[in-house]
């Protein structure tokens, strides 16, 4: 338990052996396990990584908060912070799951990377909690790791160089129901204007913001 690279020391000792005691070892020597604390931590992580992305991203809309979430808020990302905070090397183990490879499985990782922060809201409280997840979680929310879509780029280029969103509308609907093509256009000025096309109106209306992000040399 020494080696957890937190930055916290428990005031409860008993927690922290707890978030490290997997169910394996809970069987083995009658104690209890992580798993309270694994579904207290995957609750939080969520709520907070949820509050981190929108303070970071004003602007995105709910489909693209959610994307970003999704790969933030995950058992392979989670399992990642495990192995930073060297928790594979303190997990608890039963004999059976030690013997077959436990201490490196992702899940494991997970479960306890979630077990330690439900385990550390219980000892320090929210404020202390957010603190660390925001300190942990700094690098993973960073927009340079998450490919930004076209309308989002030109609402921000909007707002920055004109101080108004773009209007979005669809000239036309082409072809059968099974292969529909939409051709829209997106509008700043009277004179600045995008076009594209699409499968879908939501395509349309990205490949026209790319068109004016393109006149506009963003």
């Amino acid at each position: 338990m020494n080696h957890i690279k937190l930055g916290y020391s428990f005031k409860d000792p008993s927690l922290l052996k707890t978030a490290l005691t997997h169910s394996s070892y809970a069987a083995e020597s009658s104690c209890a396990s992580n798993e309270r604390l694994e579904f207290l931590g995957d609750a939080l992580l969520g709520c907070m990584v949820s509050v981190l992305l929108y303070e970071k991203y004003p602007l995105y809309t709910e489909g693209d908060l959610s994307k970003i979430k999704s790969r933030v808020v995950s058992g392979a990302n989670f399992a990642k912070y495990a192995e930073m905070l060297s928790l594979g090397k303190c997990m608890r183990l039963g004999k059976g799951e030690e013997n077959t490879g436990g201490r490196t499985r992702e899940s494991n990782n997970a479960g306890v990377f979630e077990a330690l922060i439900g385990a550390l809201y219980l000892d320090a409280g929210y404020e202390k909690t957010f603190e660390v997840i925001s300190r942990l979680f700094l690098d993973a929310i960073d927009e340079n790791d998450f490919p930004r879509d076209s309308k989002t780029e030109l609402q921000e280029v909007c707002r920055s160089m004109f101080g108004q969103n773009p209007e979005y509308r669809v000239l036309s609907e082409e072809g059968p129901p099974h292969e529909r093509i939409f051709t829209a256009e997106v509008r700043i000025s009277s004179d600045l204007t995008g076009k594209g096309t699409g499968r879908s109106k939501r395509q349309s209306e990205q490949s026209a913001a790319n068109d004016i992000l393109k006149k506009l040399g963003c």
